[in-house]
């Protein structure tokens, strides 16, 4: 039997995303976006959940060289810790609750690796990894770096909850990291019991438990899946057991993005210049960290179009 259509336009949640998973070695990856169903949420165009993952001595992750056009990528961390390098000159450590914004723009190269220090104990490894599509006007943009610390992310306690704003304005706080198109993110820590109000502000939103139990208005949610929210509905997160998620979204893009490898961008024309670019190595090189690098993937490119 079909449910009345009063309660199909009060459920907040309008689509599912289960990730796919592939397994790197050390750890294993969890990706939402993009999916076969659907492509972006508000600038978000991928979304990666790296770990949880312990890492022997004598080991550690190393992601080599490689380019980007046409976005901005953000990682942030839950656990251990990264070296970025980029064709800037930029080497910077991120360790959780920092958060890195790369804005490749007319393009960039960067790589991250496991710093010497964690690489000499058994370490840990967990980090959520996204990339924001970049709005007509910024896509060939000069790049861009950008590191804030944890204490420079505003942090809303309300004892049972927890959440750090990383990009945007949430909760009466707004986060000092460049936003380019209007972006919300946020860190959302439930103790036993806890619960936080999700407002209706931007124009698409997600929510993404990576890990523990949490419930939006009473529906329960299954770790490591994403879940589209209802425009403009209001709804409550919260927890019987305690569980963290990631809210994100922003502003709707009224133009296509296609998604290639590393890159993105608003025309297809983009992405293959960008792939013959790095073909014939006319990207930058990263300073310290030029004698490796991530092949071009072999046969023929099948590009991701959004909307």
């Amino acid at each position: 039997m079909t449910p009345p259509e009063s309660i199909i336009q009060n459920d907040p949640i309008i689509q599912t995303i289960t990730p796919t998973s592939h397994n790197l070695g050390d750890f294993r990856v969890h990706r939402s976006l993009p999916a076969k169903e659907r492509t972006m949420v508000g600038p978000f165009i991928f979304f990666d959940q790296a770990g949880p993952a312990r890492i022997a001595p004598g080991q550690g992750v190393d992601v080599r060289p490689h380019p980007h056009i046409n976005l901005a990528t953000v990682t942030y961390m839950y656990e251990g810790s990264f070296l970025h390098r980029d064709s800037l000159g930029t080497e910077q450590l991120i360790e959780p609750g920092a958060v890195n914004l790369m804005t490749a723009g007319k393009g960039i190269v960067h790589s991250e690796r496991s710093p010497d220090e964690d690489r000499a104990k058994l370490s840990k490894l967990s980090a959520i990894q996204t990339w924001l599509a970049l709005p007509d006007r910024y896509e060939e943009m000069d790049p861009a770096f950008e590191h804030v610390g944890e204490g420079g992310l505003p942090v809303i306690d309300g004892g049972h909850a927890r959440a750090r704003v990383i990009m945007g304005s949430l909760w009466g706080q707004t986060s000092p990291v460049t936003t380019y198109a209007n972006t919300i993110y946020a860190d959302i820590q439930l103790a036993p019991g806890g619960s936080v109000p999700i407002d209706a502000d931007a124009e698409e939103r997600a929510i993404y438990v990576s890990g523990g139990d949490a419930a939006l208005d009473g529906v329960m949610l299954q770790p490591q899946t994403l879940y589209v929210l209802r425009p403009g509905i209001r709804a409550t997160l919260m927890s019987v057991d305690g569980g963290r998620a990631i809210l994100c979204g922003g502003e709707a893009f009224r133009t296509p993005r296609h998604v290639w490898w590393n890159f993105v961008s608003s025309t297809t024309d983009r992405l293959m210049q960008a792939r013959e670019d790095w073909e014939a190595m006319r990207f930058p090189l990263i300073p310290g960290d030029d004698r490796e690098f991530i092949p071009i993937p072999q046969g023929r490119p099948k590009t991701v179009s959004y909307p």
